[in-house]
């Protein structure tokens, strides 16, 4: 087997999994899970009537590099959303269609990386989507875990990484909105990016999947290709951008997304592609071109978030340290105390399983950066969220400030 596989950390579910063993809710109290970031908001209709209408595309093998008219439905959503011009993203060579932000963040790394005697290198968030620390591993790189900025929690202190530590560095990846934060880069943070990313010659993998769920209507996050167009970075040169539909259209089952950006880098991942055997069945792309093509169902979508968030911090506001993120579905509030306490005694005396925070992070000169908060997902029904908002008062209130 793969050496490296020993490397690889226990995955925060399972570690949540071992936390909470023999721990169970109160008698009669119905189990509500805010541990895990999987949507619970309706699939649309669009995308199952086309997965059901071209069921028969099942028995036909796929393209890797995806049916010209998904490209074309993925490229056009990326203009309209970004503000880029035809010539800027072409369906042909600047979009690939992906089983998931997830499974292509892992590929991607696989094909980029190349093993350096001197040791490669990957940068990441600190805290971070786990993915991004297994992928480095298993590429035969070393994950570079950036600190935090202490005014901007969840966004990475670029500058705080040492002279000696950035060479060697094949690959950076953030995430905007972040996970767990909501955290969302500015045009100034993709300006520093950029000049890092020259100096230093590594590639900018930037995950987006939550880009389309934010709290301001008239203010989406930027994202890494618009940030390329602002500053003048032509043909997206050493940038790429995963997006899925999983959160943006509720379709987490439907395992799909897309990678965009830098031809050149898309040529190379195609060819990893084609090997990889990751080529999604067709029905799946005429589903997930009309959700692509669709926007009714995720205005819809944010405002329901936007509801919960709204209920839920109105109930929770005073009782816990915590922020509106900019993006995302998730809470991300300090606990004043260990999270994994807070955890195992809130499953055990109201019957929530939120993520410990520490699960996310990695020690690094400060602790860890995680420790002390908790990971609450948004994803159930707005009345189930409001009931679980109660029940972590009452324990906040009743048991926790008690302890």
């Amino acid at each position: 087997m793969n050496p490296d596989l020993r490397q690889l950390h226990p995955y925060p579910f399972e570690r949540l999994s071992a936390l909470l063993e023999g721990v169970s809710p109160p008698d009669g109290v119905k189990p509500i899970a805010m541990h895990i970031g999987e949507p619970g908001h309706a699939a649309p209709a669009i995308a199952l009537d086309a997965l059901w209408e071209h069921r028969d595309g099942f028995s036909k093998y796929p393209k890797t590099a995806g049916e010209p008219w998904l490209r074309d439905a993925m490229a056009a959503w990326l203009r309209k959303r970004y503000g880029l011009a035809e010539s800027e993203m072409q369906a042909s060579s600047g979009v690939l269609p992906a089983s998931g932000s997830r499974e292509a963040l892992f590929s991607f790394t696989q094909a980029l990386v190349s093993r350096d005697p001197g040791g490669a290198r990957v940068a990441m968030p600190n805290p971070f989507y786990q993915i991004y620390e297994g992928a480095a591993l298993l590429a035969g790189a070393k994950p570079l875990y950036l600190p935090e900025l202490a005014e901007r929690p969840g966004i990475p202190d670029f500058a705080a990484v040492g002279e000696t530590e950035w060479p060697g560095c094949q690959m950076l990846i953030v995430c905007s909105p972040a996970n767990p934060s909501g955290a969302v880069l500015g045009m100034e943070d993709w300006e520093a990016l950029f000049q890092l990313a020259d100096r230093y010659g590594f590639v900018i993998a930037s995950d987006e999947c939550y880009s389309e769920l934010y709290p301001d209507e008239s203010s989406p996050p930027i994202g890494v290709l618009a940030a390329c167009k602002a500053l003048g970075r032509g043909n997206f040169r050493g940038c790429v951008a995963f997006h899925s539909l999983s959160k943006r259209s509720s379709l987490p089952g439907l395992r799909s997304g897309m990678v965009s950006g830098d031809p050149d880098l898309l040529k190379q991942f195609l060819l990893y592609r084609t090997y990889h055997g990751c080529a999604m069945p067709l029905p799946h792309q005429y589903a997930s071109a009309a959700a692509w093509a669709d926007e009714t169902h995720v205005i819809a979508n944010r405002t329901l978030y936007r509801r919960k968030f709204h209920d839920v911090m109105s109930e929770l506001g005073d009782c816990l340290d915590l922020r509106l993120p900019e993006g995302g579905f998730y809470l991300w509030p300090l606990v004043g105390g260990d999270d994994t306490v807070f955890a195992r005694e809130l499953l055990r005396t109201e019957g929530v399983s939120v993520l410990p925070g520490s699960f996310l992070g990695r020690d690094g000169k400060q602790g860890n950066p995680g420790a002390g908060r908790v990971r609450i997902a948004l994803v159930g029904e707005l009345e189930e969220s409001i009931e679980a908002a109660r029940r972590i008062r009452r324990f906040v209130e009743g048991h926790w400030r008690g302890a």
